[in-house]
This record gives structure tokens, sequence and C-alpha cells, in this order.
């Protein structure tokens, strides 16, 4: 049986994260929402569907159909709703038809090839297609994780990298741990891979859950490690690392504190300052003293802004989304739930930034500007990946440029306000 995950028509949901990469491609725990579909059904014959602009990149990259009407075909199917933070035994990949259902969500339908052959037509899109064999599939009604904001996966984290844990079954110290530093509570629940390296005078503590070090990793002296916790390959940390973090492959972390929050890969926050229930993307720079506020003063809700709405985020502790290529220029105070999106660069100037920064504006001194336009931020992308040994593809050109077709609109319209 064929595995189809696909994006449904909540992505603005998770902007700015989802506007560089599928929903499913989001982080919580060690793996992303795919990853984790597709380790518990066992399988690696896999189809997507997600927005066209992120196709080709995604099927280039992946090596897998995307987008392909004809690759449902031939086959029976399992359709996978890519927002399910699905855990092991809650779906089993043979079956019999049926639809499965969280609420009014489709998560999953399972249909014979005769069946899908009956439906299919040239004229017919992907959610057409679902709709039609939901009404002529048995339905059932199941409970589980489903993702809805970005703050459900910071709220989730740290639970699903205690359970991925368990899941890899890694444990020991393979790689350098010196005299000088400790571990902290359980040592059964360590793993430093074979390459990483421990400097003296560090602290793993695993009172509160496993910690986890990737290979190549290095964690340098003078740093406490609160578990549950996740560094990745060749990643560098440093400084107060709290609980319920995972920092992804090929970043910088060091000084200051950070807590409860994801770090999706190859972004820097090297320096002192506060991160906390907060989700950074890729190529992100957080310059010296940056602090996210992650809690009002009154304790009350934190608001955030979604697809250009204040909406209630039904939490207390909501910190910062920040978009992919982002930079943000030294003392920055962000608000409690900002959100800042692509190829931005915020310079806050002393004040507190506002919570919603649109994709490639400057924000400077309380005023928004168009800054270094695309062009500018394209080239900025090509030197800091360079750095890293990584080349911008033309795919993930055009996906920065239809970000940008997308973002244009809020963007002249918060430039045009700051003007008034």
């Amino acid at each position: 049986m064929k595995v189809c995950i696909f994006e449904d028509e909540t992505y603005a949901n998770f902007y700015p994260l989802s506007l560089t990469r599928p929903v499913f491609e989001l982080k919580c725990g060690y793996f992303t929402l795919r990853e984790r579909i597709q380790t518990h059904l066992g399988t690696d014959k896999v189809c997507y569907f997600m927005r066209d602009y992120l196709a080709s990149w995604f099927e280039r990259y992946y090596g897998l159909p995307v987008n392909k009407m004809d690759s449902l075909m031939g086959d029976d199917v399992l359709f996978v709703n890519g927002r399910w933070l699905m855990q092991k035994d809650e779906l089993k990949l043979e079956g019999e038809e049926e639809a499965g259902f969280f609420n009014d969500t489709l998560l999953y339908l399972r249909a014979r090839k005769k069946t899908l052959q009956d439906i299919y037509s040239d004229d017919l899109n992907l959610r057409e297609i679902l709709t039609g064999l939901a009404e002529n599939t048995k339905s059932k009604k199941i409970k589980v994780t489903l993702i809805n904001y970005l703050w459900d996966l910071i709220n989730n984290n740290a639970s699903q990298m205690e359970k991925d844990f368990i899941l890899l079954g890694r444990v020991g110290i393979k790689g350098t741990f010196p005299s000088g530093s400790f571990i902290e509570g359980d040592s059964d629940k360590i793993f430093i891979a074979s390459s990483a390296e421990i400097e003296p005078l560090v602290v793993l503590s695993t009172k509160s859950g496993p910690i986890f070090i990737d290979e190549g990793a290095k964690v340098l002296s003078l740093t406490r490690i609160e578990g549950p916790c996740y560094i990745g390959r060749n990643s560098q940390a440093k400084g107060n690392i709290r609980e319920g973090t995972y920092i992804g492959p090929v970043c910088r972390v060091g000084g200051g504190e950070i807590e409860e929050t994801i770090i999706h890969g190859f972004t820097n926050k090297y320096h002192e300052g506060f991160i906390g229930h907060s989700y950074l993307g890729e190529w992100v720079n957080i310059g010296a003293l940056t602090t996210t506020s992650d809690l009002k003063n009154d304790y009350t809700s934190v608001q955030v802004y979604i697809n250009g709405e204040l909406r209630d985020s039904g939490q207390t502790k909501v910190g910062s989304f920040i978009g992919d290529h982002s930079k943000t220029g030294i003392g920055t105070l962000l608000n409690t739930g900002c959100v800042i999106g692509v190829g931005s660069n915020v310079v806050a100037g002393g004040g507190v930034t506002p919570k919603h920064i649109p994709s490639f504006c400057w924000y400077l001194n309380q005023k928004f500007y168009k800054g270094s336009g695309l062009k500018g931020i394209i080239n900025t992308a090509k030197v800091v990946m360079e750095r890293r040994g990584v080349r911008l593809s033309s795919e993930q050109e055009r996906i920065l440029e239809e970000v940008f077709k997308i973002t244009d609109g809020e963007r002249k319209e918060m430039i045009a306000r700051s003007r008034r």
C-alpha cells in the first residue's frame, strides 16, 4: 500500500514557518511531522501533495512524487493528513477502507485501487477526490494530537522528545566526555554520539528528561543542559539550555538562556539574551542581547497574528515565531507572541517590537521600511549559506520570490501605516 501525505487548507495558520516549507516539514520532537508519519507506518512508498510553489524544491530534494495525480493510481493508497503528530500504533498501514476523522478534520483515508480508479478524473484535484472518497467510505471518529498552530508544536515538543529518546533506543556516552564534566540525574537518559564532543565544566541534567547529543555536535565549557533536549548534528551549544529545547543541525547556540524552543536548523543565536517558547526557522541570525517575552505581566493568554488577524492563543506562555532568513539586531526586544516573517531585518532601537513584522521588511527605530528588497535578501541569503557550504538552489530562490509576492500586500500596508 502506498502512503500519500497531504497538506490541508490550514497551512496559513503556520505562517511564517510554512511560507517556505509544507506544514508537514515542521518539527516536533526529534523529527518532522512527515518523518514521524513515515516512521510509524514503516514504508518508503510515499507521495506528497502540497502548495504548488513548494513542489519543485521538495521533489528535487527528496526525489519522490509531488502533486502528481497519476502517482495515486495502480495501488491501494492510505491518505494521511500531514498535521497529525502521529504516535506509535495509532494507525496501521493495512486495513479496510475507512475515513478517520478528528472532530471535523480528515486524518486519514484508506482506499482500494479500484475505488480510486472509479472516482479518478483528470478534472479533479486532491481535495475533490478526498471529499468524494470520504462521502462514500465508512467513517470513524478518533482522538489524536492534531497540530493546529505553531504553539502546538512548542507545547508538545518536550513530551515528544521523551518519547523519541525511547523510540530510538540509543543510550550511552560514545563521544568525548572529560572528567571535569558531570551528569546530574539518571545516566541512562543520556546519549552522546561517537563524534560529539563535550568540553570540561559541562553539566548535563536528566532530572526532567533525556538528553540526545547527535553526531559532530560540540558542547562548550560552562554549559548547563536540562533534558528533555536535543542538540543536532554539527551544532555548537553553550550557555543555559533549559528543558524542552530542540536545536537542529548546523546551529550555533550560546550565551544567555534558551528554553522550550525549536530551532529548525542552520541558525545562529550565539550571544547573551533569552529565547523562550519560540520557533526559529532556518538561516536566522539572532543578534546579541536579543530577548523574547514569552509571558505577559498580567498572566493573561497571549494573542498572536495568524494570517493577518490577531488571535487568542489560549496560552499564557508564547514567545516568538521567526521565519527563514530573518535577522535581529543587537538589543532587540521581541514582544510576547511576536511573528517575524521571512527575510526580515529587525533593529528595534531600544523599544519593544510590534507583534507582527511582515516578510522582507525592515523594522528600524519603530518604523517599517522596504529595506533592500527581494534581490538584496536573496544575495544576502547566498552569502550566508555559502559560509556553511550550502548553495541556494534555483528552486529555493523561486520559493523566496513567491513568498515575496504572497506577502506584498501586508508589507505595503504596514510601511504605509508607518509613514502616517
